[in-house]
């Protein structure tokens, strides 16, 4: 053996050893499936392919021979894998309790593990999403020129699409980029608490700061106007969710790590996101996968953990914020419930409760509020045409109940509803529960 061989050899045999254990305690957590199928009825995926690949049972089938597999087609595995919104229905489900979001994260990053990222993905978590500053500036500049490339879609929706990019990003209709992110306008608050005598640090998530800097700043707006002091450090890093979901634990550990540097002193008393699918990767994601973190950084996690709190949950549980439940306005609101909320989180009946009590509002239900939308992060960007038909479904229920606004409490989720309203040519607006709750605070119809 030559000495480059075996200096090659030597590199590798500690990633051989991780796969190898990843792949053992993979197989500890799929023997409780019962093959019961109770997760068919309510996968979004499954229930329009109707494919049994596509189904939870069959992916975990998949996976008890992974290593075989991987070593005899890891594209095909890594694509069946892929074909998974993670919105954790099934998890829900499931009367055996199998963690079926941990089990498939896992995998993962046992196929990247093996396989690689591809060059853009490397290029976008390792080059840009770890370093904030870098990520700003692009985004800044995107802004700049975005208008070369969009065409209007709809004033009401407000959204717009990009003709020149559609072998890209499909005939997807979304909101254009903030001539400056939230964080750009604020890139740092420490406020001192008032009449709540409460301080909590704010983590905008990527999409409120990039996308929805109103929704941000109307949370700010929110915090402060009930005498909450605000701690916001500067260079905030993204959750991890997006690349874990990618199977990239490195990009991953070092999104969490750079965030633990900012908010692991702990001084503040809760850890507030208006980004369900932020807030759930704190508490669900972080404690999970962090055997290979120091202790000091264990302790950090498990403080973050107990304090991190949905926005609209802590106004309501927290604040005790009170509005007239009237419920017979002049328009018609309906809500979505995203899944990391609901089915992570378990907030339901906060954000009804913040709806119904809307001036000038009556609150509807949709059927299937808490069915997936089809966003699903990198999902609609990978399978389009699914995440279209599923969204369909989606927009099909929110219009039958005749709505002027639909509320959702999750950035990503808003995006895909204004999507599939967008696109459909309906003429309704998507607004975070944050943003309705301002309007009431301003009108002086709220109290905390």
């Amino acid at each position: 053996m030559s000495e480059n061989t075996h200096s090659d050899t030597k590199m590798v045999q500690p990633e051989l050893k991780r796969l190898s254990d990843m792949l053992l305690e993979l197989d500890d957590m799929l023997v409780s499936c019962m093959r019961c199928g109770f997760c068919m009825a309510v996968c979004p995926v499954f229930g329009v392919t109707m494919q049994e690949a596509d189904v939870t049972r069959g992916k975990i089938s998949l996976l008890e021979n992974l290593a075989r597999h991987m070593i005899n087609d890891p594209e095909a595995v890594n694509e069946k894998l892929n074909r998974c919104l993670l919105c954790g229905s099934c998890q829900i489900a499931c009367p055996s309790g199998v963690k079926v979001m941990d089990i498939f994260l896992r995998a993962r990053s046992i196929v990247t593990g093996y396989m690689g990222l591809s060059p853009v993905k490397k290029l976008i978590f390792r080059s840009l999403l770890v370093r904030p500053g870098l990520f700003d500036s692009l985004i800044g500049m995107s802004a700049m020129f975005q208008g070369l490339f969009l065409k209007k879609t709809s004033d009401v929706v407000g959204t717009s699409c990009a003709p020149l990019l559609s072998p890209l990003i499909g005939n997807r209709h979304f909101p254009s980029l903030p001539k400056r992110s939230f964080t750009s306008r604020m890139p740092s608050r420490d406020s001192a608490p008032g009449k709540s005598g409460i301080k909590v640090a704010f983590f905008p998530g990527c999409v409120s700061d990039k996308l929805f800097a109103h929704v941000a700043e109307a949370a700010i707006k929110v915090l402060e106007l009930h005498g909450v002091g605000v701690f916001m450090p500067p260079n905030q890093s993204c959750c991890g969710i997006p690349a874990l979901a990618s199977g990239d634990r490195q990009s991953y550990d070092k999104l969490v790590r750079n965030n633990l540097k900012l908010f692991g002193d702990g001084s503040f008393d809760y850890l507030i996101t208006p980004c369900a699918t932020c807030t759930s990767t704190i508490k669900e994601f972080w404690p999970k996968l962090m055997e290979d973190y120091t202790s000091g950084e264990k302790e950090q996690i498990t403080a973050l953990q107990g304090k991190a709190m949905d926005l609209v949950a802590f106004l309501v549980d927290v604040l005790k914020v009170d509005l007239p439940q009237t419920g017979d306005g002049g328009k018609r609101v309906t809500y979505h419930d995203s899944c990391h909320l609901k089915k992570s989180l378990k907030v339901t009946e906060q954000p009804r409760q913040v709806l119904k009590g809307l001036p000038g509002y009556t609150f509807v239900e949709m059927a299937e509020a808490d069915r997936c939308c089809g966003s699903g992060g990198s999902f609609t960007l990978n399978h389009f045409d699914l995440s279209t038909q599923i969204g369909q479904r989606k927009r099909n229920n929110i219009v039958a109940v005749k709505p002027d606004v639909v509320a959702a409490a999750c950035p990503a989720c808003m995006l895909q509803l204004m999507d599939m309203l967008s696109r459909n040519q309906d003429d309704i607006p998507v607004r975070h529960v944050v943003e309705l709750y301002l309007e009431a605070v301003e009108s002086g119809r709220a109290s905390g």
